[in-house]
């Protein structure tokens, strides 16, 4: 409903002009015809009719409008900030105002005379210009990602400074037109202050792409489960706090808990926001299932359909080293480019997030005595794994089997596949999802079985015990996909001064794997 009334009116948008049809010498009934308006509109404002071509794509169509907007005030010389303002945020009241108007008159563009801009005026016009032609790019073509955490070291390392293309997967049209250019949810200068507004939210569209996301992909996507945020705690995932909460609370009152406590604690003693989905933190992992496998976690190797899943060139995993008379040196430790973040050490032992080929090289030090990958335990379950209950028996290296939800396809609606799905059916494909009697509602109507209307993907990071990725938050549908890195033009370790190693020479320029 929403697309058919957002379509309606930049159909009939030019409508409001009819009066500017007449003026210019063209019949005013034109102004109604859907498309060919515009193409009289832009032969009264003397501008090429390739404009139609931008005009068609979604979003960009926006963006030309308010061009075309300006081109028509201008027409009737109006060139002031104040008059560009009025025609384009109320175009509706300001044309017919103009067209009706004694004093005011439309002039051909070949008849205006020159209006010179003061030099502020003409910087001020570049940089509004610059900022929507960077705005343009960072939506249809790439963006810049910066690699924040070590869940994918060492395929892509904390420090790394990514082009992502938004071209591959094809460009999505953001759900907040509304935004300031560079800032993606939140001004600088505040932690809650959103940087958007909310008032026009377009449905999810994407334009096709030159493939579809494969098994293996690394991809950028917006977080599946930061639709809500704790404003304090903005690194840790809401879901999770109150899930631990709820134990919390749980295990000091017993048989007084009652379910939400941990819920209402947050939101009494917090400032919670919420999100749309492209204003999400952006995050990056590997697509180790596409939409239809089924994935199984045996012993922290990948199983997909059955068949053992391709297992990233640098995967890490957690590693218990035994010392003996002293620790691992600060130094050895640097020359092994193991990340801060990825180093614990005690005193007889070290916790280290460690490659096949650095296990080998650890092993080698004279002090070391041992090397033991750390694994859990199978069948014992992890409250904080999907689907958040200790009674399905999945943890991080033992899981599944899961099978990806794949738009299309009918699933029935039982006990274990709304702990799995119930997620994607009521928030990401936005419905009225209840369970009453014993019975399944979906927008208040009796179901047993449900339909998927997108495609959903799972991704973890290559750094395996070191990543908060699906097996915490679960499936990452097909809107929330940004794009896949293509180049890492700038690599900087945040563990080394800035002259010395401070830049990882040897991974500028490089292409992503």
């Amino acid at each position: 409903m929403v697309e058919l009334i957002c379509s309606l009116i930049i159909l009939f948008f030019p409508i409001f002009m009819w009066k500017m049809f007449e003026e210019a010498g063209f019949p005013a009934w034109k102004s109604s015809i859907p498309f060919y308006n515009y193409i009289i509109w832009l032969k009264i404002i003397k501008r090429p009719i390739w404009w139609l071509i931008c005009w068609l794509i979604p979003f960009l169509n926006l963006f030309m409008i308010f061009l075309m907007l300006i081109e028509a005030a201008k027409c009737y010389q109006k060139n002031k900030y104040w008059e560009l303002l009025l025609a384009t945020l109320f175009p509706f009241v300001y044309f017919p105002y103009l067209g009706f108007s004694s004093r005011e008159h439309y002039v051909h563009p070949d008849a205006l005379k020159p209006y010179h801009k003061s030099n502020l005026r003409g910087w001020t016009s570049a940089l509004i210009w610059a900022a929507v032609l960077a705005t343009i790019l960072q939506t249809f073509v790439f963006r810049n990602y910066q690699i924040p955490t070590s869940s994918m070291e060492r395929s892509l390392m904390v420090g790394d400074f990514l082009a992502v293309s938004n071209l591959t997967y094809g460009p999505k049209i953001p759900n907040t037109v509304l935004s300031l250019p560079f800032m993606h949810n939140r001004l600088p200068w505040s932690q809650s202050a959103k940087s958007y507004l909310e008032w026009i939210e377009l449905p999810y569209y994407r334009l096709p792409g030159f493939r579809n996301i494969e098994r293996n992909d690394v991809v950028v996507f917006h977080y599946p489960t930061g639709d809500t945020v704790i404003v304090e705690r903005q690194n840790e995932d809401y879901y999770r706090v109150v899930r631990e909460a709820e134990r919390a609370f749980q295990q000091q009152l017993g048989a007084r808990y009652q379910k939400g406590m941990g819920r209402n604690y947050i939101w009494q003693n917090f400032n919670v926001i919420s999100r749309p989905v492209d204003k999400r933190e952006n995050y990056v992992k590997r697509c180790v299932a596409i939409a239809g496998d089924t994935l199984q976690i045996k012993d922290q190797q990948i199983y997909i359909n059955g068949k053992l899943g391709e297992n990233p060139e640098m995967m890490q995993t957690s590693y218990l080293i035994y010392t003996k008379d002293y620790p691992i040196s600060d130094n050895k430790l640097r020359q092994l480019k193991i990340s801060a973040e990825d180093i614990q050490v005690y005193k007889a032992y070290h916790i280290l997030q460690l490659t096949k080929e650095m296990v080998e090289t650890v092993k080698s030090l004279p002090n070391v005595t041992s090397v033991e990958r750390m694994t859990a335990t199978e069948g014992v379950g992890d409250p904080d794994i999907l689907p958040f209950d200790t009674m399905w028996h999945w943890n991080l290296d033992n899981f599944g089997p899961l099978w990806i939800p794949q738009k299309g396809v009918t699933i029935p609606l039982t006990k274990e596949n709304l702990q799995l799905y119930g997620r994607c059916i009521a928030v990401y494909e936005n419905n009225d999802l209840q369970i009453k009697d014993g019975k399944v509602y979906l927008n208040n109507q009796v179901v047993d079985n449900y339909t998927f209307k997108m495609d959903y993907y799972w991704m973890q990071g290559d750094n395996r015990h070191n990543s908060l990725d699906a097996r915490y938050w679960g499936f990452v549908p097909e809107d929330h996909v940004v794009g896949t890195p293509l180049l890492i033009f700038l690599s900087k370790d945040k563990d080394a001064p800035l002259f010395n190693g401070g830049i990882r020479w040897n991974r500028v320029f490089s292409i992503p794997k």
